[in-house]
């Protein structure tokens, strides 16, 4: 098995810690976009697993949203979910909540927990994909585990 970058295997390493025997799988061409992810893991591109971080507009605090590749995030419903208008964050606010850089940003993994709203659209596969910690790693999950391992709302997003 080749060798995984310190931030790929920080996910790996927290999957293992967790009791998942997933394994991320680090490509030499992108992943960070959603079709390219979804081209690497010869998968459905709604069977990918979108990590966007919002900003409470009152608040300043993370909202972590795990959308289907496939779908746009409606931000009025998830303003409306969180209580305050939000707005897209920044990559600077991203890489401090987050501990990831935009295109490798995974579900887990984060500094500190944070709001998490999860795509319903995920239910009908039984596998998704996700980011792991670089834009050219991912791994593949159920879908039943995303949940378990976020903690996150499941919702209509779009």
């Amino acid at each position: 098995m080749n060798q995984l970058s310190p931030s790929a295997q920080k996910i790996q390493n927290l999957l293992n810690a967790l009791g998942y025997e997933y394994s991320v799988i680090e490509h030499a061409e992108s992943t960070r976009t959603a079709q390219e992810a979804a081209d690497r893991a010869g998968c459905e591109l709604g069977q990918i697993v979108k990590s966007l971080i919002f900003r409470g507009k009152t608040s300043g605090k993370p909202i972590l949203v795990l959308t289907s590749g496939a779908n746009r995030v409606d931000e009025k419903r998830i303003s409306g979910y969180a209580g305050e208008s939000i707005s897209r964050a920044d990559a600077d606010f991203v890489r401090t909540v987050t501990g990831f850089a935009i295109g490798g940003v995974p579900p887990i993994g984060h500094p500190e927990k944070m709001e998490t709203y999860l795509d319903e659209d995920f239910l009908p596969y039984p596998t998704i994909w996700a980011a792991a910690g670089t834009p050219n790693a991912i791994f593949e999950l159920k879908t039943s585990d995303l949940q378990k391992m976020t903690d996150g709302k499941i919702v209509q997003v779009k």
